[in-house]
């Protein structure tokens, strides 16, 4: 697959940049929809947790909302663009269709698409931080890391939901679902402190979703200054779970291959 994805990189790179432009294609606002959604979500977390709540962030000095955009952020780009590849067979079903084209790049291509938006929002959220006062670290650069991570996590998890929605089209609900259930168990929107703090085996719990790694992972880097290597055994957690999982994918995706031109 690597193989491939190198020989094959231009291709990817062009089809990845045709999917973002055309996600915008023939609307009156254009890219602009890109932001409306996330910022509406950080208002209603806003409103909910910080104003009706009264939620007090880990990290002393800092407001709510400078606390949850560092959760946000990746979950935005996880979540659509592991939703994107669950449907990708569907929406290309005409280069599935073709002999020589290579299918097993098509989730990467919706990936890649999803990090183009990524990278928009990364920008705001340092944008926001510098505005709010926050002098920039070294730590900031980890966001790379991070990101990439995520990228992979999404990808792993995609080439196992694509391969299966071909054959199984509930699985976009499936996700769907999934989806909502993740974003409450990483936790992104409350500090998990409120629940393990008498409830000592739900820190457990959290940790097994292991996009909690990802989002500790952004807080860490943007508030508190710290660095992977000092969450040993999360990292190790997280990157033993996404090899797994993307060799489950790749072994499944290998399997149903010859059979997708036929059902789609």
């Amino acid at each position: 697959m690597i193989k491939t994805l190198w020989e094959k990189k231009s291709m990817v790179l062009s089809l990845a940049k045709a999917d973002f432009k055309k996600r915008f294609a023939g609307s009156y606002f254009g890219v602009v929809w890109m932001f409306i959604q996330p910022v509406v979500t950080v208002l209603i977390f806003f409103f909910i947790f910080q104003l009706g709540m009264k939620s007090q962030p880990p990290v002393p000095n800092t407001p709510y909302v400078i606390w949850l955009i560092p959760g946000l952020v990746p979950w935005f780009f996880f979540n659509e663009s592991l939703q994107a590849q669950t449907n990708v067979m569907q929406e290309y079903n005409y280069l599935v269709k073709k002999v020589v084209f290579p299918v097993e790049l098509l989730p990467l291509i919706k990936v890649i698409s999803a990090a183009m938006v990524h990278a928009c929002f990364v920008a705001i959220m340092l944008l926001v931080y510098l505005i709010g006062g926050f002098m920039p670290r070294i730590s900031w650069l980890m966001i790379l890391y991070y990101s990439f991570a995520t990228l992979c996590l999404s990808l792993s998890v995609g080439m196992i939901t694509s391969a299966v929605n071909v054959f199984f089209r509930d699985m976009t609900n499936l996700v769907g679902i999934v989806l909502q259930f993740g974003m409450w168990l990483a936790p992104i929107m409350y500090w998990e402190g409120m629940f393990t703090a008498e409830r000592p085996w739900m820190g457990i719990l959290f940790k097994l979703n292991p996009f909690y790694y990802i989002v500790a992972g952004y807080r860490d880097s943007m508030l508190t200054g710290n660095f992977p290597w000092e969450r040993p055994m999360n990292t190790l957690y997280f990157w033993a779970v996404t090899a797994v999982l993307m060799y489950v994918g790749i072994k499944l995706f290998k399997k149903l291959k010859p059979h997708f031109s036929d059902v789609l």
